[in-house]
């Protein structure tokens, strides 16, 4: 029942926020999530390494077409529910610092955003997985075209249209593959444990590949299929790019491991290599841009863009290697990416202005900012000892293991990262102080508290990475033996 708790709080909390309302609804969501994140600890640490699906639920939800409403917790989704636990009272918190119209609203929707997250990554019903997935749609569209940029309007109209689009090759597949399944009673399942032993023509392999990569591709998103996300993260308000950075973006990474390696694997044969080549020019196309960035918001955007790149390669890799890096960085990334932004967005709020050529010299005037921001870049450009080195070291091993010259090319994300990061840290804190950044604040205590948790994890994923790695090594080798 612990599963059914974490998917249903989130939404009690959003309820009871929408009913208080005025200024307590921000405390409330504070509560909530952190009540949601004692639930999402107690998962991770009662966990037994195996393969098996844990703290599960199983009821009828559409009897007729033996559609299950059914949920768990394995090491594939593990991670992730304890990323998505972590991450939405830290986006929260760091929310307070700002004053938002209809504030009940806005924190509802995060709370039922992490509903549908939640959902996402424990569904073991195909449909429901589905149903998650569209519905995380829902509360982001909203908080970021009531309370984005100037542009938002037509960014979120973008955004939605190339999601929903995508989906729809999705759901096209699901119902076919349902239709091929049969129980012993006749009917069809869509249990995604059915899915994977279905029997599949290399024809059908083959468009269900696409249907599906379609679909992850943009969520994640990969080259060419990222054109929505830089303008959606730079005109989204802050807790909303932080909810697509952190959380997300890896619902398209988790998708591809729990859906399409197993269920396609001759497509992924086939296709494997165009998709792992379409990532890597991801990881230097975002990198260069991101050196050439501005602008400190779009900048962070185009990292967590090439960032992802090196996920997918690594996760189409189909070793263990790529798939237990893909894991591990998916929270590393969320931990750092979120950092990130609250610096930028700490900066952008005491000069008003978000261009780099405007700053310098803030590290005179911030010493707490400082640390913090150079332990989340470090982490950001994955130095040994921190939460990015261990992830990255694993998906280029996978990449490497699979083709040498691929492996090769993705490398250059190490040399990339550390130059654009550290021109960001340079440009924005050293140097002589400007007109905007004469006698800047340095962090509050408020600020400190979203800070101190992700720094603690940069050192804990980086330093003790096998408290992690073993609790999704013996779902992987599972999973792997559908793949192979």
């Amino acid at each position: 029942m612990l599963t059914l708790s974490i998917l249903l709080f989130p939404i009690l909390a959003a309820l009871l926020v929408l009913a208080v309302g005025g200024k307590q609804a921000k405390q409330i969501a504070f509560l909530g999530a952190l009540v949601e994140l004692g639930l999402s600890g107690y998962a991770f640490f009662s966990f037994v390494p195996d393969a098996t699906s844990q703290f599960a639920f199983d009821y009828p939800w559409i009897a007729a077409g033996s559609i299950r409403f059914s949920a768990g917790i394995d090491g594939v989704s593990l991670l992730l529910v304890v990323l998505t636990g972590l991450l939405t009272p830290l986006i929260i918190l760091s929310a307070f610092r700002h004053t938002y119209e209809r504030p009940a609203v806005f924190y509802a929707l995060i709370l039922f955003m992490q509903a549908a997250l939640m959902g996402v990554f424990t569904a073991r019903d195909a449909f429901l997985f589905y149903l998650y997935f569209e519905a995380a749609l829902i509360p982001i569209y909203f908080l970021a075209a009531s309370w984005g940029g100037e542009n938002r309007i037509a960014v979120t109209f973008k955004f939605f249209v190339y999601t929903i689009f995508g989906s729809l090759f999705m759901l096209v597949a699901l119902v076919y593959l349902y239709f091929k399944t049969s129980t012993t009673a006749g009917l069809h399942s869509s249990a995604i444990t059915d899915l994977y032993n279905l029997t599949l023509s290399a024809t059908e392999q083959t468009w269900i590949f696409w249907a599906f990569f379609i679909a992850f591709a943009i969520k994640m998103p990969v080259f060419p299929f990222h054109t929505w996300q830089p303008d959606t993260y730079v005109e989204s308000p802050t807790p909303a790019t932080m909810l697509l950075a952190g959380i997300m973006l890896k619902m398209g990474v988790y998708g591809v491991i729990r859906l399409l390696l197993p269920i396609v694997p001759e497509g992924v044969d086939m296709w494997g290599t165009t998709a792992i080549v379409l990532s890597v020019i991801g990881i230097v196309y975002g990198a260069i841009i991101a050196i050439r960035q501005r602008d400190i918001k779009r900048l962070i955007a185009y990292s967590s863009f090439s960032h992802v790149g090196l996920m997918a390669a690594g996760v189409f890799s189909q070793t263990s290697y790529g798939i237990q890096g893909a894991l591990v960085q998916m929270l590393a990334h969320g931990i750092n990416v979120v950092g990130m932004f609250f610096v930028a967005d700490i900066i952008a709020s005491r000069t008003n202005t978000r261009l780099l050529d405007q700053m310098g010299g803030i590290t005179r005037y911030t010493p707490k900012l400082t640390v913090y921001f150079m332990i989340l870049l470090l982490g950001s450009v994955a130095l040994p000892l921190t939460n990015g080195f261990v992830g990255e070291f694993l998906l280029l091993a996978g990449v490497f293991e699979y083709n040498n010259i691929l492996g090769a090319i993705a490398g250059l994300t190490i040399i990339f990262g550390a130059v654009y990061m550290l021109r960001l840290f340079q440009k924005a804190m050293f140097g002589k102080t400007t007109d905007v950044t004469t006698g800047f604040k340095d962090v509050s205590g408020s600020e400190s508290w979203v800070f101190i948790p992700l720094c603690i994890m940069v050192f804990w994923i980086g330093l003790v990475p096998n408290s992690f790695l073993k609790l999704t090594e013996p779902a992987v080798a599972n999973l792997l033996q559908f793949i192979k």
